[in-house]
Order: structure tokens, then sequence, then C-alpha cells
């Protein structure tokens, strides 16, 4: 009978396990498995295995799967619960690709369990391509939105991870897309405490999130994927990390390549793996050999991180009988099924933003005799999947929703490219306008403008935009629609802001729909025609003009974002409109005055007081009145997506502890102070142009802190 070694045995704890398994390697094969590409070790029955998955908004990159609105739609929703259900989804369909594909001894690229999702970078540029990925410019609702995803995504189970979540990229990353791999983020400790690391930190100590994936760049002069500051300091001794770290694809080989702070791979690994990075995406790590016998590296070094790495699979359950692990008998029926398909179209529903609708023109009736569908974004799968997606057995674009809702005649043209100059289909746009009821005029932009460097066939600044307005002559267009005097709506499909400062005071109804998702057609639909009534949030402030912020490479929070920025925007953070109206009342605190070392709560009564039902989004801002340093003007504390009949009353309940309230001070130290502090609670924020665009002010109330000074944990 042969032996069965330790690291075989189901039955023994995992540390032990991978303790024992790490010691029969030679070290040429432990470094084999610091690569995304990790081969076989058949001896050890160790098999292949890919690091790399994605999964930003359903699985993606490997075949059918359900695919849910872009990231930055998921942001618009402002609905944690409900991004853990999406969270939820994807992990069963995660699961059972990954067995089904192990089933037919397929274990290559986007097959296996670790997933380098969500992508929590703060998008404080509208002009960065791959802001379409993150959960928009609030800390606050970045790190609720992030925590939500990676439980989804990890699952509850005591013993084993469902998924691996791997919040990116850390640290201090928001473009520009050309020059990341050798830009240096220079930002300081405020701003780097308060605004870029908070989402990671609630990832991590509140999500438990197993993996963290470091950024191209550097951050105030070190390689994220090798800054002692950054992994060590604070990931692991701050905040008490014990996962294993990622390098983004090819970011080591930058340290020599593009950082110039090493001379050649050997020093970029060795900088890397002494700071903290486990798992090299690329093949550097191949000279770690090298690196040990020239005593930059230990092989004790090699050692814990190869156990990190294990230790992550075996808690995933790849080393014990799938009948141990009840993921693994996820059927693969789930993928792309009807029920899933149910929540892609919630997912849109909830994501879509109303930006106006002048004299009450949304919801159209259904009766209409034509309709008019105009522009280049009006039939297309590019808008519906963003980046990072999977592919949809089946989807329903802008044209296909608005035939599938109504008996009404559809009349469709083009009208234009997405960019470009030729104003050649014009004719057939007017004509189909002049011969309908209402216009409904799908514009905007699409992955192939905005996204990540390498990626974007027609960005114009390698996956960053250099212009917000509308491209080519869609503004052309839509002037001379408005021109034959039907009533228009403006349905937008994009990742990223854009100044449609003319739309914005000509066109009397406006939809912004991100990139929604398989049934985003069905969902603009919805909207359009009354089915539902709409309760997104813009999660990102869209400017009136790039003059109004900093420029690109500045990364000081200075003018930047509803936090910060002192320009009056074109539509603020926080804003959009409903079918409903809502009125808010009773706000009361549990206390007037308490001490630095209480919590407090905040109660306000919501009630519908329109005709149809409706979500509604309940915001709570805070504002530090007597601060000592600079602080936001106020910031999101609080979020809850609620469901209200006509006539219905519910109060909604917030609680602030001693954190909640804290600044951050220009040492990065995390303060309370006492002094007096006001809260902000309705359907937006208490800035002016939020309170005229709803037609309602917001609540506020006053209290005091009282006590001396805290210096609290970050």
């Amino acid at each position: 009978m042969s032996e069965v070694y330790p690291y075989k045995n189901s039955n023994l704890p995992i540390e032990e396990r991978v303790k024992d398994l790490v010691s029969r390697m030679t070290l040429s094969e432990k470094i084999s498995q610091m690569l995304h590409e990790s081969p076989a070790i058949p001896r050890l029955g160790i098999p292949e295995y890919n690091w790399w998955n994605e999964c930003l908004h359903g699985v993606a990159r490997a075949g059918i799967a359900s695919v849910f609105p872009q990231a930055i739609g998921l942001g618009a929703t402002f609905n944690p619960d409900l991004i853990y259900q999406i969270a939820e989804i994807i992990s069963d369909e995660a699961r059972a690709k990954h067995h089904e594909f192990v089933r037919n001894n397929d274990r290559g690229i986007y097959k296996g369990l670790t997933f380098w999702s969500p992508n929590v970078n703060i998008f404080r540029d509208p002009r960065w391509g791959r802001g379409q990925e993150t959960y928009g410019e609030d800390p606050f609702l970045t790190g609720e939105l992030g925590v939500a995803f990676v439980k989804g995504l990890q699952g509850n189970d005591e013993r084993y991870l469902k998924l691996v979540a791997t919040p990116k990229h850390y640290a201090v990353h928001s473009g520009p897309e050309k020059l990341r791999h050798q830009f240096n983020a220079v930002v300081n400790n405020k701003d780097l405490r308060e605004t870029y690391l908070p989402a990671f930190k609630k990832c991590v100590k509140e999500g438990h999130a197993a993996s963290i994936m470091g950024a191209y760049n550097r951050t105030n002069d070190e390689p994220c994927c090798g800054s002692k500051t950054l992994l060590i300091d604070i990931l692991r001794k701050e905040w008490g990390f014990d996962g294993y770290v990622v390098s983004d694809c090819g970011a080591i080989d930058d340290f020599h390549m593009h950082h110039k702070v090493t001379k050649n791979a050997a020093e970029s690994a060795t900088m890397a793996v002494n700071n903290g990075c486990e798992l090299n995406c690329g093949n550097t790590y191949e000279s770690l050999l090298t690196a040990v016998k020239e005593g930059l590296v230990s092989e004790e070094t090699i050692d814990k991180a190869v156990t990190k790495l294990f230790e992550a699979r075996f808690r995933l359950g790849m080393f014990d009988p799938p009948e141990m692990v009840l993921y693994a008998n996820i059927p693969y029926s789930v993928n792309d099924s009807d029920e899933h398909r149910k929540m892609t179209l919630k997912a849109a529903l909830e994501s879509i933003v109303l930006l106006k609708n002048e004299n009450n023109l949304l919801p159209l009736q259904k009766n209409l005799k034509k309709i008019a569908v105009i522009g280049p974004n009006a039939d297309s799968l590019d808008v519906l999947l963003g980046n990072y997606n999977g592919t949809p057995s089946k989807y329903v674009t802008m044209l296909d929703g608005i035939k599938n809702k109504v008996s009404a005649e559809v009349l469709y043209a083009k009208g234009c490219e997405l960019t470009g100059s030729s104003k050649e289909g014009f004719k057939d746009a007017i004509e189909a306008a002049v011969k309908s009821d209402v216009v409904i005029a799908c514009m905007g932009i699409s992955p192939k403008l905005e996204g990540e460097e390498g990626h974007v066939e027609g960005s114009d600044a390698d996956g960053d935009r250099l212009n917000l307005d509308l491209p080519g002559v869609q503004k052309d267009l839509l002037k001379e629609l408005k021109d034959t005097g039907k009533p228009i709506v403006l349905v937008l499909l994009n990742g990223s802001p854009l100044t449609i400062n003319w739309a914005k005071e000509n066109i009397p109804a406006i939809i912004e729909a991100w990139y929604p998702g398989e049934e985003g057609g069905t969902a603009v639909a919805d909207i359009i025609f009354g089915d539902y009534s709409p309760a997104g949030r813009l999660p990102v402030t869209f400017v009136k003009s790039l003059d109004d912020i900093p420029p690109f490479e500045d990364y000081n929070m200075s003018g930047r974002t509803y936090r910060y920025m002192e320009k009056e925007p074109l539509y603020p953070f926080g804003f959009g409109l409903s079918f409903a109206e809502f009125e808010y009342d009773n706000l009361w605190l549990s206390s007037e005055k308490i001490s630095v070392d209480d919590a407090i709560d905040i109660y306000v009564d919501v009630k519908n007081v329109g005709h149809v039902k409706s979500d509604e989004v309940v915001q709570l801002y805070l504002k530090d009145t007597e601060s000592s340093v600079k602080v936001p003007k106020y910031e999101l504390r609080g979020v809850k997506r609620i469901n209200l009949l006509p006539g219905e009353k519910k109060t909604v309940k917030f609680e602030f502890k001693p954190r909640d309230m804290a600044l951050i001070d220009n040492d990065g130290r995390c303060i309370l102070e006492p002094g007096l502090f006001t809260v902000y609670e309705g359907e937006s924020q208490p800035d002016e142009m939020s309170q005229e665009l709803m037609g309602r002010k917001v609540l506020s109330k006053t209290f005091e802190i009282t006590g001396d000074l805290r210096e609290l944990v970050y």
C-alpha cells in the first residue's frame, strides 16, 4: 500500500497540508508556481493552473455567460444588496464553468477560480478610459459596493472559498493609460488615506478579500507591485491582510524597463517578492532562481510566498474530492439561465439614471402610432457589454427593446456613425423623425472609444478620452432632429461622463443607460414606456468642461469630484430623477450631543407621495463644520435603496460610529475632533444644483461632539 502524504489528507488542517506539500517541492518547482501560468508537477499530483480570470460584471472571456451592466452602471444602483446578489450569481456561473472545464481537461486561461475583480479604484478624472470599470468617484460608495461584491464572490462556507476575489489596482491608480507603465502618482498622506485607500481597506477588513492586485504605476516613487509602504506597512501590518498579492500583468518587468528603479529582471523580481508580491502575472519571476543564487532573495521568502498561493488553492477545494466541496456541485445548467437573465434585467433597471424629464414627457404612451429610433448606438451589441465582459447567448439592443415593447411602427435610422464627419445618414434619420410621433435618439460612445491601454481601437489617447463631447457629428444630428419639432428622448450609452451641455438645455428627456448588459434594451424600454420608475443615481460627477478640473496627471484631490470640486457641475454626483415623488420628513437624531466615544443614530421618514410604485435612494451626507484641516464639503456616509408603493411611508435608520465621523489630517492620521457636525438626508447631495434639479430641499440637523480629540485606528 502506497504512502498517503499529509498534503493529500483532507482531514488535516489546510496549514499543515500546505506546509507538507511545499516542503516536498524543489526550488525550481516552487518558483514555477509563482507565475500566473503555473505548470503541473506530476510527481506531486499538482495539476497545471492558470491564475488569470476576470468577472468584472459577469464571468468574462470564457464563452457564454450572463452579462450584467458594466461596473459604473452597478455603481449607479447605489445598492450593495443587489451587488451581493449579482456577485453570488457570477460565482455560481464561475464555479459551474470551472468544473465543466476541468472535466474536459481544459485548464487554460480564464478557466480557474481566482478572479481579478472588482476594480475599486476611484474614478477621479472623467478622462480615464477604465473609469467604466469602477463604481465611481466616492470612496464610501466604492467601499460598500466593493465589499458586497467580494463577499458575494467568495461565499460564506467556513471551510472553502467559493472563488478568490481580487480588488484592484492597489493603489492610487486612475490614468493616464498611456503612461501607466512609467507613471509616478504623487499623492499626499491626506489624499492617500482619505480617498485612494478606503475602499481597499474595507475590502480587506470587512470583505476579507483573499487576494489583492497591485497597480502598474509607482506611488510616491515606489512601484506599487514592489512597494514596502503599500504591501508591507499598510496592507499587511496595518490591515492584517493574510492573503496573497498578484502583480498586474507585466508590471514587474516595468520596474527595470520603464520605471528604471532596478537594473534587470532578477532585481525586479527581488524587489517584488521581498516586499510581499507572491504571484507574478507575467514571467519575470523565472529570474528568481538567479536571484536566490545571487543571495538577493532567500529560499525562506520563496517558501512563504508559495505557501500563501497554495493556501488559496487548498481553500478553493482544489485538492479535495468534489463531494466534499459544496461549490463543486453547482450544476452547469445555472450558467446563462433564465433566472440569471432576469437578474441582469433587474440590475439594468436599477442602474439607469433619468437626467431630465421636462413637462413629464416620460413615460411615453404605448399607443403611439410611429416611433423613430435613431442613432449609432440604437442597434449596437458593443454598447451593451462594456469591457472585461462575457458573451451573452441572447441580447436586446435599444432598438430590439423598443420593438418588443410596443405595437407601434418603429422606424429605424442609424443617422451617423459613432465617430467621423460623414452626414450621409442624416436624410434618412430626419425623414424617420418627421414621420413619427416621437424620436428616441440613442447616442454616446462605446468601448471602442474608451478602455484599457492597448485594447481600444478608436480612443484618442491610448484608451483615455481627451474630449468629453458627443463624438463625430452626433450633436449635429441631434440638433437637426430638434429642428423637426418632434419630442425627443435622448438615451446615452457610455461608461464615463459626457459634456452634453447643449442637450441638457434643448432636449426634453435624457436617460443615462451606461453599458447596461445583455438586457439593456429591455430595461431602457421599460423605463421609457413606464413599466419601471427609474431610481439610479450618478456615481460620478458630470462636468461642464475639462477646463473645470485639474490636469489629468495631477493626483491631488483639490478641485476633483463632488467632495472638493469648486466649479458648478453639469450634473452632480448622487443625482437622478424618478416618475414618483418622495417626501422626506421627521429627521431626528438619537442625541444632539455625544462624546467622542459614542455612536449616534439618524432616522428619517420617507413617503411616496406620487402615483407609481418606485425605488428611492436615500442618501446621508456628513459635514464636519469646525474641522482643523481642510475636509470635503460633505461626504456620503450612508445609502439605502428602498421600494415604496404610492402612499407608503418607511422610516430609514443609519448609524454613525466614531470612525464614521473622523477626519484624515494632513499627516494622514485618522482623528475625531470635538465640535459641530451637520447631517444631510434626502434623495440627493445637499448642493444647490441637486436641490434645484430635484425640486426639493434636503433635510439637515446639527449635532455636537464633546470631549478630547481622539486618534483612531485608520
